[in-house]
């Protein structure tokens, strides 16, 4: 109920208004039956933009800090994502894949919608990163179509490090349902799943005109840490004068 009441009277409204979304290629989504919406993902604000547009609930797996924050802010949005329907997945640990994929099955079996982001994480810069197989494990398991999804402009409206969003226009385009039933019964073959992701991802850059870069998002951000890890660690340290 609290769903319904976010869509279409407290928050739906009001990011229609401020972004003026142009929504392209809705009718891509499938109108009943279970199925996976894979976008990429730019911005905090994808989790409510898409939602927002959809004519059908649907439920992102999101990752476990949304609901384990400090203070009154943490606790006000984690009861905002559980009364969204959003299911928290721990990204840590060797067992944190499989957890995410029981819990994308579960809804898939009920014949919902399944909204993911195969990149695993938000984009810090704008471009696309390589996307996990995770999307491709579900997709052959639960033996569904994938909807592709492109945001477009939600990087520049709230970019990484930035709490309040900008009010800009923004898109939403949906791509045709691609079609896996070609690869039943094959999800646990490594070449097979990593042919159907990364059949997933073209589609995606090809609605969003993005730059791809073909490493994981996780480890780039890794790298570039350390690297300002390192480089503070050379900068000359000052003295205090006499």
């Amino acid at each position: 109920m609290f769903y319904h009441l976010l869509k279409y009277v407290l928050l739906g409204p009001l990011l229609r208004l401020a972004f003026r979304p142009r929504i392209e290629g809705l009718d891509h989504v499938p109108s009943s039956g279970a199925a996976i919406v894979a976008g990429n993902h730019l911005s905090f604000s994808d989790h409510f933009l898409m939602p927002a547009v959809l004519k059908r609930r649907i439920t992102f797996l999101a990752k476990a800090e949304y609901f384990t924050g400090p203070g009154l802010k943490g606790r006000l949005t984690a009861a905002f994502f559980r009364s969204a329907g959003q299911i928290p997945v721990d990204r840590s640990g060797k067992e944190a894949g499989q957890a995410a994929i029981r819990e994308g099955l579960g809804v898939l079996d009920r014949g919902e919608l399944l909204g993911v982001y195969p990149e695993g994480t938000r984009s810090h810069d704008g471009r696309l990163y390589k996307g996990k197989v995770g999307v491709a494990v579900m997709a052959l398991k639960a033996g569904v179509p994938v909807v592709p999804c492109a945001m477009i402009g939600t990087f520049e409206a709230q970019p990484p490090g930035k709490t309040v969003p900008r009010v800009r226009p923004v898109t939403i385009r949906f791509g045709e349902p691609l079609d896996f039933s070609r690869y039943a019964g094959m999800e646990h073959e490594k070449a097979v799943l990593r042919a159907v992701t990364d059949e997933i991802m073209s589609a995606i850059l090809s609605l969003s005109g993005q730059e791809y870069v073909d490493r994981y998002a996780a480890d780039v951000k890794a790298a570039e840490a350390e690297r300002e890890r390192a480089a503070r660690s050379r900068r000359p340290r000052r003295t205090p004068r006499g």
